[in-house]
């Protein structure tokens, strides 16, 4: 099932994109396309395989050689969104703070010259010219000389590039609020003008509704591709984020969408571990709503998932053993801030407890001393049967990257009730965290009454539930939390203890060779 997705990975070498620095080309265009690109209509499913794949890839080679972007400092779009969405949280505690130049982002003092932050943007902005490339020849007399067949497979193609597109949108709009604008319409030589989070939401919920209808259902989706499953979840967090980025809460929206997720038929995966291993592609269509393939073979990646699974492991410590997690080395790029241990009262009997103690201290005196903070134990490289997956050292994990679930929507919508959405009431939200509290505890031991249900449950929740996956910046931002006094963790502003950083830092700036190419742009705050 997980090779399907990998005849969609055609090397297309008639489209050239750039972001070249210092000049009105900065924002990324297409050069030039082949209309022989267009004239075939396999070639549009390879296109759309490209957007699929240059979340976990940087380049068109193994490993991202050949690189999308010149300017880029080589990452993939998944290692850098890990990076802004963990990094300066309570859940990771960063080990190579010079070397990976994540320091300002482990102490949440950016500024407009950051390389992730960059990198993050470009990346972005390569993968919305992707998806404006097909969507601009997939028109419907751009496709009339096709089979009916045909004709019907590409609308497909069509609605999950627009979802993509609103995906890579939404992702924008969360990390930088005020951002450019460009769709199939735009001209290559247009400086994209700049958007306010109010025109950019009303967009994406424009266009995941317009796409809704020819995207694929849950039974009849291809692994690695998007569903309307996956389109309402990404509605859900449209709307359940709606208030911080526009002022205008959408919670009953929320609900709505969260609803229209369920019913697709997703049920939760009774194993836990199995959601995050290298056969966690049976999981896809039951609990996982929406997965990024990683392969060691056919779609290697030194980010997204091996990020993760091989920088989680040590490589300085003589008690944690690599092999066991499925890793040929360990990178010992980082480890658990101590505040995300803390909140498993009950410890290993929950089974999403998932970390390396021996040898570690659960606190952090030193933040780059891998000794300081447990290791995270969640993601790993090996099969169902415990075998290691693949030669991480050669070709990475073959882990994918679950980026939607199942459990994800349960707590979206209880979230969105408690908050004042209708639609739904406290008797069902309420089976849904039970749910999950027997799926991690084995039992209805640890089931949860109505008077647990509050917002502050929640949060610590899906800290619990969705640690390492790429949630908790937003989370923290949406409970205002990120920036502020009311909510100290280690190191947070530079500090052991924590303090308090100013509120620009719930968004990130726009960078500063974008700002000098389009006159259009400016950052607030920066």
């Amino acid at each position: 099932m997980k090779k399907k997705l990998y005849t969609l990975i055609a090397l297309i070498g008639t489209l050239t994109l750039s972001g070249c620095v210092g000049d009105l080309n900065q924002y990324p265009h297409e050069e030039e396309t082949s209309e022989s690109v267009y004239n075939n209509a396999a070639n549009y499913r390879a296109v759309l395989g490209k957007i699929y794949t240059s979340m976990v890839t940087a380049g068109q080679e193994k490993g991202g050689g050949n690189a999308d972007l010149s300017s880029n400092s080589g990452y993939d779009y998944m290692r850098c969104f890990f990076n802004l969405q963990e990094c300066g949280t309570d859940e990771l505690a960063s080990t190579w703070l010079s070397g990976d130049n994540v320091a300002a982002l482990t102490y949440i003092s950016w500024d407009a010259n950051d390389p992730w932050v960059s990198d993050m943007y470009y990346r972005l902005y390569y993968n919305i010219v992707l998806c404006n490339e097909l969507i601009r020849n997939a028109t419907d007399d751009r496709i009339g000389g096709f089979s009916e067949q045909e004709r019907a497979e590409i609308a497909s193609y069509r609605a999950e590039a627009r979802f993509m597109r609103a995906l890579f949108y939404y992702h924008a709009l969360d990390l930088f609020r005020y951002i450019p604008f460009a769709d199939e319409n735009s001209l290559p030589t247009d400086l994209p003008p700049r958007y306010t989070p109010q025109q950019t939401f009303d967009y994406i919920e424009s266009e995941l509704n317009a796409a809704l209808p020819d995207m694929l259902d849950r039974a009849s989706c291809p692994y690695g591709r998007a569903s309307k499953g996956a389109a309402y979840t990404l509605l859900a967090k449209l709307y359940l984020n709606a208030e911080t980025y526009t002022g205008t809460p959408k919670y009953t929206e929320c609900v709505e969408a969260c609803k229209q997720a369920i019913a697709q038929g997703y049920t939760l995966e009774s194993d836990y571990a199995k959601l995050f291993n290298a056969d966690n592609d049976k999981r896809a269509g039951g609990e996982i709503i929406f997965i990024l393939p990683v392969d060691a073979t056919h779609t290697v990646s030194w980010g997204a998932s091996t990020y993760i699974v091989c920088g989680a492991v040590s490589n300085a410590s003589d008690l944690q053993i690599p092999a066991d997690y499925g890793v040929t080395s360990g990178w010992g790029s980082f480890r658990a801030r101590g505040e995300l241990p803390s909140l498993f009262a009950e410890g290993a009997t929950d089974q999403r407890y998932r970390f390396f103690t021996d040898g570690q201290t659960k606190d952090l005196p030193v933040i780059d001393d891998q000794a300081n903070g447990y290791f995270v134990t969640k993601w790993t490289n090996l099969t169902d049967d415990g075998a290691a997956a693949s030669n991480t050292a050669d070709g990475g994990v073959n882990t994918d990257y679950p980026l939607f679930r199942l459990a994800d929507v349960y707590l979206m919508m209880t979230e969105a009730m408690l908050r004042g959405g209708t639609g739904t009431d406290r008797a069902t939200v309420l089976g849904y965290v039970n749910d999950l509290q027997r799926r991690a505890y084995g039992d209805d031991t640890h089931a949860k009454g109505e008077a647990d249900l509050t917002l502050d449950f929640v949060l610590k929740e899906r800290a619990r539930e969705l640690y390492w996956e790429g949630h908790r910046r937003t989370d923290l931002v949406r409970y205002g939390l990120f920036t502020t006094a009311s909510y100290l963790w280690q190191w947070k502003g530079g500090e052991l203890n924590g303090k308090a950083v100013d509120s620009r830092y719930n968004i990130y700036p726009i960078p500063q060779t974008e700002l000098t190419a389009n006159p259009n742009l400016h950052n607030e705050n920066y």
